[in-house]
């Protein structure tokens, strides 16, 4: 059974930390073995010269991994990010960034996850990530 989007916002009020919920992030999608979740525009977030920051994009990379596992398992559960690589490819300014985590292996007690994160009405993304986690 996967989440619904609500069930996913649900997850992310319950289990993260308050500085993670002041990113605003909330689900646009959920799947089988994907989420999407939508990283509103904030100056707050943007570095010198206006771009989104790198870390507030990394950390709405792995909260996207979390409900894309959650939402493969049928629920939250404990688990660790273990290893997170990040490339950027592109600034971001004015836009809300659409983070797409994709779970291409889950085992017992691993996963491995792809993340595509691009600013809304973009065709080529801002920045990618891969992401392997323990799970509980």
């Amino acid at each position: 059974m996967t989440l619904t989007p609500a069930e996913a916002d649900t997850i992310l009020a319950e289990n993260f930390a308050p500085w993670v919920l002041d990113l605003g992030l909330s689900t646009a999608e959920t799947g089988e073995r994907h989420a999407v979740l939508r990283l509103p525009w904030s100056e707050r977030l943007a570095r010198e010269g206006g771009g989104l920051s790198g870390q507030a994009l990394m950390a709405a990379a792995d909260t996207a991994c979390v409900i894309a596992l959650s939402a493969a398992r049928g629920g939250f559960a404990p688990m660790t990010t273990i290893q997170q690589s990040s490339s950027f490819q592109r600034a971001v300014a004015g836009q809300d960034v659409l983070v797409h985590a994709q779970v291409t292996k889950l085992g017992r007690r691993i996963a491995f996850l792809d993340v595509t994160l691009t600013a809304e009405g973009a065709e080529e993304p801002a920045a990618r990530a891969t992401s392997v986690y323990a799970l509980g």
